[in-house]
């Protein structure tokens, strides 16, 4: 396949699929092609603003158009049908998370993935902001991840009723990012995530709909330790992280589209004490794809050298689990 020849279609272009067509845009090797959306409004602007046809029934469009890749940007519970859809088609597919209501529509798309032709990536986004991979690639540097940190709080949305069928529970379709972070930042290697073997989760949702809180401390099968602290119906949208190694701490602050990164080193004083102080010198982003790198990208490099993406589906089930035991309360050894 050569590099040019990668022909894209977008499923849904609501709010979330906005950053997918960034992405896209930004992407030499690919060419978006085509939107299908149900919405007449949303459907009507996208034709316009992106100069390409749009449908209304999704299926025409992989019928028309011959394409290589489809993000797939719906809600939660619409997303396994098309997905599958696509698969059977052998066509490349991006899911948006969280990937199907539960981590039994997740291992469906999975097992589906294993029998056709394409490839599926999970848009799992925390795992390929460079400063994530930059401070990760450090924290390796320093003997691996011992510890990891994630908050991921909101103030309570005034659809969080209205989609309430069409959502899981908010830790597994909006902080997943955030429990997945986790995963990453303890992994073993530069392309695999943890796996977590015990959870002690503590539940204690406010009155009000939807006002979930949860906070867990996780031990994954490297030896580290993650904790995550996950508030709705608080005072914000709040997003920070941390990852620490021998002698080496970076706290992130991942709220708004600039990121910004702290980092601490610790070097020997006077044996055995040893003195922490902030790293003055940037991360080195062109180390881990430069400062453009994310999920697409990453995608496409995937299909051209056939090469498995980070967040596939099969690890994505792990992910989903992780956040089902983590809603659930669940304390002591988690069986995957």
């Amino acid at each position: 396949m050569s590099m040019d020849d990668l022909r894209v279609g977008v499923i849904g272009c609501g709010r979330h699929a906005r950053s997918h067509f960034e992405m896209i845009a930004a992407e030499p090797r690919v060419r978006l092609v085509a939107i299908a959306e149900l919405d007449d409004g949303r459907r009507a602007e996208a034709e316009q603003h992106l100069s390409v046809p749009g449908y209304s029934d999704y299926r025409r469009m992989l019928d028309e158009q011959d394409l290589d890749i489809v993000h797939v940007v719906t809600m939660p519970a619409h997303l396994k049908a098309i997905v599958l859809d696509c698969l059977e088609r052998d066509i490349n597919v991006s899911v948006e998370k969280s990937p199907g209501m539960d981590s039994t529509e997740t291992q469906d798309m999975a097992d589906a993935e294993a029998t056709s032709g394409a490839r599926a990536i999970v848009s799992l986004n925390r795992r390929y902001l460079p400063e994530v991979l930059a401070v990760r690639r450090l924290a390796r540097e320093h003997g691996g991840t011992v510890n990891c940190g994630a908050i991921y709080n909101k103030a309570l949305s005034a659809t969080s009723e209205r989609f309430d069928s069409l959502l899981p529970p908010p830790i597994i379709s909006d902080a997943i990012h955030h429990v997945d972070l986790l995963r990453w930042f303890a992994g073993p290697s530069e392309d695999r995530a943890s796996v977590p073997t015990e959870v002690y989760s503590v539940v204690a949702d406010g009155p009000r709909p939807v006002e979930h809180r949860q906070n867990a401390v996780i031990r994954f099968d490297t030896g580290a330790i993650g904790s995550i602290e996950s508030q709705y119906g608080v005072g914000g949208r709040i997003q920070r992280a941390e990852i620490h190694a021998q002698d080496f701490s970076a706290y992130l602050d991942l709220t708004k589209r600039e990121k910004k990164v702290e980092m601490y080193r610790s070097t020997p004083d006077i044996q055995p004490r040893m003195v922490g102080a902030q790293i003055d010198e940037p991360l080195d982003l062109d180390a881990v794809g430069g400062a453009g790198f994310n999920e697409v990208k990453h995608f496409v490099d995937c299909i051209l050298e056939d090469r498995t993406p980070w967040s596939n589906l099969k690890d994505a089930v792990i992910t989903m689990k992780l956040c089902e035991a983590i809603r659930s309360g669940h304390k002591g050894t988690l069986d995957l």
